[in-house]
C-alpha cells in the first residue's frame, strides 16, 4: 500500500483532527510561527534525545506556491506507471472502484486542505499563508520533528520508491509515527500521558471521522485510501511509543521494521528474535504479458479482508501468521488478472487465511464457490474465474488467490513460485 499513503498525503488529516486535543493554545504576537519554533524546539530535543544541527528555516508561502511543490513532489514520489499498476491491481482486487482515477483522486486530497509542510531537499519548513491557527501551531511541531530527523538520516532516500510496498509503508510508519509521538506528547505534557494508550487510537479515528466535513474529499475516499493514509500516522506512533518503553532515547532508526507485520506486532520486532519477512518470487507469467508487481503485506491483507467481510476483528485474526506476499498483474488478448502468493508461519494459519479468502470472495462475488480438493474453492462470476488455493511449496503454506478473465488460465505455475527466508 505504499504508494497510496505518501508522506504529505496524510498531514493536514491527521493535524485537523488532533486540533481538538490541545487545551490551550497561548496567543501569539506579531511572530508566531518563530515563537512556536522557539517554544517547541527544546521540547522536542528533550523527548528524542537529539539536538538540532541547526535552527529549521521557516517560511511562508501562498496556497498556489505550496500546491505546486506538492504536486511536483508527488509525482517524483509516485511515478505515473507505478501508480497505475498499483491502480489496477486494487481493481481486480474489488479494493477501488472501476471509475477511480487513483492519481486524480489523491492530487485531490493532497491538496485539500495543506497547512505546512517539511521539504528535506530545502531544508525548510514551509507554513500555507493564512492556516487556521487552531492546527498551525501542531502542524509546525509535527513537521519540525521532520526537519530534526532529516539532520540526521536521509528522509528522501528512506521514502524512495521501491517493489516492496510493504516495506515502504513500514519506513513511513516510522518516520510519520515519531512525528506524530512526539506531537501528541507535547501537546499532552509528556509520553506518560499519551492518548495512544487504551482505546486512544479509536478515538483519534473517531476525531478524524467526525472532522471530514473539513474535508469533504477525504470522507468520499474508499475505505482502503483513507485507512492507508492514516496507518503511519496511527499505527507508526503506536510502534514508536512500544519502541520507548523499550529502548528510551535510542534512536528509532537504528533499525527500521521492514514490513507492516513488524509495526503491528510487538513480538514480530521486539521478541527475541525478530520476525523478518520472507521473500516471493513469481515466476513468468505464461500466455501472459507482466503488467505490474507489488505485495500487499499484512496491513494490505487486513484491508482487503475487512473490505469485503466487513469484520475488523476477523480481517485481523485471518491476517496474523502473514510472513511474506507477492501479486502479479498480468494481460492477454482476454483482459486481465491477478495472481496473488502469500506464504503463513503455518499451516494452520494458512488455512484460517484461505478460508477468510473464500468467504470474503463468495461476499463480493455474490456467487456460490465450488468446492476443490485440499481445501481449495473455485468461483465463476460473470466472464471471469477466481480461485483460491492453499498450498505446500518447499515445505512451507502457501495460498494462492487468482482471478483471471475467461480463457486465461494456468498463467502461473504454482511449482515455480519460490520462498525465500530474508
Amino acid at each position: 500500500m505504499g504508494r497510496v499513503n505518501g508522506r504529505r498525503l496524510a498531514l493536514v488529516i491527521a493535524g485537523a483532527a488532533l486540533a481538538a486535543l490541545s487545551a490551550c493554545r497561548k496567543d501569539v504576537g506579531d511572530s508566531p510561527y518563530a515563537r512556536e519554533v522557539d517554544e517547541a524546539i527544546p521540547r522536542i530535543e528533550a523527548s528524542i534525545g537529539l539536538k538540532f544541527k541547526q535552527r529549521p528555516k521557516v517560511e511562508v508561502r501562498g496556497k498556489d506556491q505550496v500546491r505546486d511543490f506538492l504536486v511536483t513532489k508527488f509525482n517524483e514520489e509516485s511515478p505515473a506507471a507505478e501508480l497505475a499498476g498499483e491502480e489496477t491491481a486494487f481493481k481486480l482486487l474489488g479494493l477501488l472502484p472501476e471509475r477511480l482515477d487513483l492519481r486524480k483522486f489523491l492530487l485531490s486530497v493532497l491538496t485539500e486542505q495543506v497547512i505546512g509542510y517539511y521539504d528535506p531537499a530545502a531544508k525548510v519548513l514551509y507554513v500555507v499563508q493564512g492556516a487556521d491557527e487552531k492546527t498551525v501551531g501542531i502542524t509546525i511541531t509535527h513537521e519540525l520533528v521532520h526537519a530534526l530527523q532529516d539532520q540526521y538520516v536521509n528522509l528522501d532516500s528512506i521514502q524512495r520508491a521501491t517493489s516492496d510496498n510493504d516495506r515502504l509503508t513500514a519506513a513511513q510508519a516510522v518516520i510519520e509515527g515519531q512525528a506524530q509521538f512526539e506531537q501528541l506528547s507535547i501537546m499532552l505534557g509528556g509520553s506518560d500521558n499519551i492518548a495512544l494508550r487504551v482505546g486512544g487510537r479509536d478515538r483519534i479515528r473517531e476525531m478524524i471521522r467526525e472532522n471530514q466535513s473539513s474535508m469533504p474529499v477525504f470522507a468520499t475516499a474508499p475505505m482502503v485510501i483513507q485507512e492507508s493514509l492514516l496507518f503511519p500516522y496511527l499505527s507508526g506512533a503506536d510502534f514508536v511509543q512500544r519502541f520507548k518503553e523499550r529502548h528510551g532515547k535510542t534512536s528509532v532508526f537504528t533499525d527500521i521494521p521492514r514490513s507492516t507485520e513488524q509495526i503491528l506486532h510487538t513480538d514480530a520486532y521486539f521478541g527475541k528474535t525478530v520476525d523478518e519477512p520472507s521473500v516471493l518470487t513469481l515466476p513468468q507469467p505464461r500466455g501472459a504479458t507482466l503488467v505490474y508487481q507489488n505485495d500487499m503485506g499484512e496491513f494490505g491483507v487486513r484491508l482487503f479482508l475487512f473490505q469485503h467481510l466487513k469484520d475488523e476483528q476477523t480481517a485481523a485474526r485471518a491476517a496474523t501468521g502473514w510472513d511474506g506476499d507477492r501479486y502479479a498483474v498480468v494481460q492477454n488478448a482476454a483482459g486481465r488478472g491477478i495472481v496473488w502468493a502469500s506464504v503463513w508461519d503455518s499451516s494452520l494459519q494458512a488455512a484460517a487465511f484461505s478460508d477468510a479468502m473464500i468467504r470474503a470472495t463468495s461476499k463480493r462475488t455474490g456467487t456460490v464457490e465450488h468446492s476443490e480438493a485440499a481445501g481449495g474453492a473455485t468461483f465463476s462470476p460473470a466472464g471471469r474465474t477466481i480461485s483460491v488455493f492453499p498450498r505446500i511449496i518447499a515445505g512451507r503454506a502457501v495460498v494462492i488467490y487468482t482471478d483471471m478473465p475467461v480463457g486465461m488460465s494456468g498463467v502461473i505455475d504454482p511449482a515455480a513460485i519460490k520462498v525465500d527466508p530474508r
